[in-house]
């Protein structure tokens, strides 16, 4: 059975001029909702608002498309809008849970662990969770944390994230005019290309250069993107005396970031240890691999699941300084073994991680629900 599928965005989802109510992208259909500005800023009642004016479109985009099922993602107002609509259509619902919010909330600083909003937003998507036809989610630390609400876990299926190989050219060259304009020059570069989030451990790693330059004066770090953390991370590096050794380029455009992937020598992952981290798997790391990046990350669970430790990447303990520069380190002077982890992380993404072989496991639930 061949799969056609159309979109839909919610009120959420907004661009500057607005889009018009069906859009085409990249071949692909997207229906759009209008945002309800009469309730954007009062609390609950916007949150409410988004639920209402989905389920409302998604009602309209079912008259039309007549779809045979309907696949909603976190978080779960996307989820209780589908519900709704497949009741009423006798649709299966397929929901997909990419993350818990509630956690994320909780290192943004717009939410506390155990509080009233965190409790809500938990007990709603449990709800979703048990009520969908079929559950998918990225990753086994997350289907444990569904399963232990009292979710089946003959429901759940695990999807991994997983990266397009054609975005990531495994053979680009090292753009050295680039690299002398941002004075890199011949060294070691260690990078980071994201957002600096607290829970990234980018402090982390910064704490650790003393240990690395001590030793391997020829380390410079390359840190591309921005974020909430991006002033207290200069301010660290400028009060340590590290401005020589640390570049902060702030965010770069999409198209120019095979640049600065050619650039780095080693992708560093220092995240810390908390729910989100130990749960959810992160994407930059198989995108590192996909262009046979070296990797060094800590072993917070959600890298577990990726870096096999020796074999496609190296792994440390989560929150040591001393440790992460050890690994750092240790691969710096193993270059013998660069060829063999490099092609390990390629083969890896290849296998396990592609687009075609992720999209291949969504056939046996869809057909099992349509059936």
């Amino acid at each position: 059975m061949g799969w056609e599928t159309v979109h839909l965005t919610s009120a959420k989802h907004q661009v500057d001029p607005p889009p018009p109510p069906l859009e085409e992208v990249d071949g692909l259909s997207f229906y759009r909702t209008p945002l309800i500005t009469s309730m954007e800023k009062i609390p609950v009642a916007n949150q409410l608002g988004i639920v209402r004016s989905l389920e409302k479109r998604l009602a309209e985009v079912v008259a039309i498309e007549k779809p045979d099922l309907i696949h909603a993602h976190s978080p779960c107002l996307n989820g209780v809008a589908a519900l709704r609509v497949g009741r009423r259509a006798k649709l299966p619902v397929v929901y997909e849970c990419r993350a818990f919010w509630e956690d994320a909330a909780v290192d943004h600083g717009t939410s506390s662990e155990g509080g009233i909003r965190y409790r809500l937003t938990r007990a709603l998507e449990t709800y979703v969770f048990k009520h969908a036809d079929r559950v998918t989610t990225i990753c086994e630390g997350l289907r444990g944390d569904i399963v232990a609400r009292g979710v089946p876990g003959s429901k759940i299926t695990v999807i991994p994230n997983a990266v397009d190989l054609a975005m990531f050219n495994e053979d680009t060259p090292r753009d050295t005019s680039l690299g002398q304009s941002l004075g890199l020059g011949e060294h070691l570069v260690l990078g980071f290309i994201g957002s600096f989030y607290a829970y990234e451990g980018l402090s982390l790693l910064i704490d650790s250069l003393p240990r690395i330059i001590e030793k391997r004066s020829d380390v410079r770090l390359l840190l591309v993107g921005g974020g909430p953390q991006e002033e207290s991370l200069k301010r660290q590096v400028t009060s340590a005396g590290l401005s020589d050794v640390v570049v902060f380029t702030g965010r770069v455009p999409h198209a120019e970031v095979s640049r600065y992937y050619s650039l780095v020598d080693v992708f560093v992952y220092p995240r810390i240890s908390m729910r989100l981290t130990e749960l959810v798997t992160p994407l930059k790391p198989l995108e590192a691999m996909a262009q046979r990046d070296l990797v060094v990350a800590s072993d917070i669970g959600g890298h577990r699941e990726l870096i096999r430790d020796g074999e496609n990447g190296r792994l440390f303990e989560a929150g040591n300084a001393e440790a992460l520069a050890n690994a750092i380190l240790g691969l710096a002077s193993d270059k013998e073994s660069w060829p063999k982890l490099r092609a390990a992380g390629r083969s890896y993404v290849e296998t396990e991680r592609s687009w075609p072989v992720s999209v291949g496991n969504y056939r046996e639930v869809y057909e099992g629900l349509v059936a």
